[in-house]
């Protein structure tokens, strides 16, 4: 089994990972191979299909050139201090630079225990693969960096939880598996040294301008709250709700990372929760912006004694970097949500118009994404009797009748009456392009999770192919962009570990 290693991350410093061979499990299947992902990473698909591939994808043989470790890191849990946590049942095999140039990290996720399992069983059942494969799949084709799924395979074995449910692995890829409670991990332990090392080595990596920054330090806190500000905006623009951002689970690479109590939202309520284990709402959907700013000034307070000796004065320079989140988050958010509604240029006007939207949306329980979805239907409204029978023809979604109004005041801002019938068109397509019809809805998840674990795995692969095209609607398709009905409501989400 041939795959290009060339692996760093074992040369910065030994205490920031154990090495560790993955367990070997008693009959290893493959469930799915991503093949343009695996084309990307010059790796054959057809050899991953093979005995030797499905072995190397279960943990069963290390190929040529990996150097398996689990990595340890910190955290803040729930806003409680962790001081050590760590790969507890995920083996990073070693990393690859792909054909576009990037770096990425190659890692078996429910491969056993590791020194960090912290008496857990190192497994993972097979439902929570098959989530974070059709999730994380579903969030790169939306274009929102995040951890990819490179393979999917069962293990043959059982593994015990509230019941035994089928053991699975999944191989995850991702620019890098470095947190926040990395960086935590080691300032908390005053290992200057490692912490020097990590975060000389995360600039080299991730951020190289940082390095011929006067601070290279300030430069990468900066870079990092850019990241993460583009990356919560890309969230909230979708309905996407994280579930447990904690600062274990923030990578200072800016891609989204753990898909356990994930969900996409379906009617539109900010104070919304999907986590089982989440009874505060401390990571509701609209608390997600302020939590990453939150777990950022943690990062800020491990790099202090990078930034300048004197505390004071690395205190201020930190302290303007974080200033900065909130108005890098607002931009790309307005951005986003002017682009939805068909607003190429930001003002004042357009947001407004926004958040009357959304007001109007959470009064109504409003799917968030087909919600936006039709409007693009919406801008023939009360025009012609065409345009409004194009949006009953399309069997999407029905709008509140409230929405008139407040269609007439978009219209105006769009500038209809000016506007030639190919001009709405391109505005229409416009809309179609940057608001989804497919999304990973939870109780297709939830089908497909209670399908594989009675060995039925088409309802995986169909979603996973449905979602791989989430702006073309296909009438088809039709039930995969429909909200769950009552019966069919999932209304919490597990971590899975």
């Amino acid at each position: 089994m041939k795959i290009p290693f060339d692996n760093t991350y074992l040369n910065v410093a030994d205490a920031l990972f154990s090495k560790q061979l993955p367990t070997a499990v008693e009959h290893p299947g493959l469930i799915r191979i991503n093949e343009a992902l695996a084309e990307l990473l010059f790796i054959d698909p057809e050899q991953l299909r093979g005995a030797e591939g499905v072995a190397v994808l279960a943990g069963n043989a290390i190929p040529a050139g990996a150097e398996p470790i689990a990595t340890v890191y910190a955290g803040h849990q729930f806003g409680n201090w962790n001081p050590q946590l760590g790969d507890g049942r995920a083996i990073l095999l070693g990393e690859v630079v792909a054909k576009d140039g990037y770096r990425y990290d190659l890692q078996l996720k429910g491969a056993g225990q590791t020194p960090y399992s912290r008496m857990g069983d190192g497994r993972s059942p097979l439902g929570p693969v098959l989530r974070e494969y059709i999730v994380s799949e579903a969030m790169a084709v939306l274009g929102v960096p995040t951890t990819r799924s490179l393979a999917a395979v069962t293990t043959g074995e059982k593994v015990a939880r509230d019941q035994f449910l089928p053991g699975a692995i999944l191989t995850r890829v991702a620019r890098s598996h470095i947190r926040v409670g990395t960086f935590q991990y080691f300032s908390a332990r005053q290992d200057l040294d490692s912490l020097t090392r990590l975060a000389d080595h995360v600039i080299s990596r991730h951020y190289p301008e940082a390095g011929q920054a006067a601070n290279p330090y300030v430069s990468l806190l900066s870079q990092v709250v850019e990241a993460q500000a583009k990356l919560i905006a890309q969230w909230q623009s979708i309905g996407f709700i994280h579930g447990v951002m904690n600062t274990d689970n923030m990578l200072v690479s800016g891609e989204t990372v753990d898909y356990g109590p994930c969900a996409f939202m379906e009617n539109y309520d900010p104070e919304t929760v999907f986590s089982s284990i989440d009874h505060a709402g401390r990571y509701a959907y609209s608390n997600q912006p302020p939590i990453a700013h939150w777990n950022l000034a943690w990062l800020a307070q491990s790099l202090l004694p990078l930034v300048d000796s004197d505390e004071t004065k690395a205190i201020q320079l930190v302290q303007e970097a974080l200033d900065n989140f909130k108005e890098q988050f607002l931009y790309h958010y307005n951005q986003r949500m002017c682009a939805k509604i068909g607003v190429a240029q930001v003002s004042e006007e357009a947001n407004e118009l926004v958040a009357e939207l959304l007001a109007i949306m959470a009064k109504h329980q409003v799917d968030f994404t087909l919600g936006f979805r039709v409007l693009a239907e919406w801008l023939f409204w009360d025009r012609t009797e065409q345009g409004k029978s194009a949006i009953d023809a399309a069997s999407l979604y029905t709008l509140p009748d409230e929405m008139q109004g407040w269609v007439r005041r978009w219209h105006e801002l769009l500038a209809l009456t000016q506007r030639t019938a190919e001009d709405i068109a391109a505005i229409a397509r416009g809309m179609h392009a940057c608001n989804p019809v497919f999304i990973p809805r939870n109780h297709q998840i939830e089908f497909a999770i209670q399908a594989g674990n009675a060995g039925d795995l088409e309802p995986f692969h169909r979603l996973v192919e449905v979602l791989s095209t989430p702006f073309e609607f296909d009438a088809q398709k039709l039930d995969y962009a429909m909200p769950a009905t009552p019966d069919q409501r999932v209304l919490r989400t597990f971590c899975g570990t």
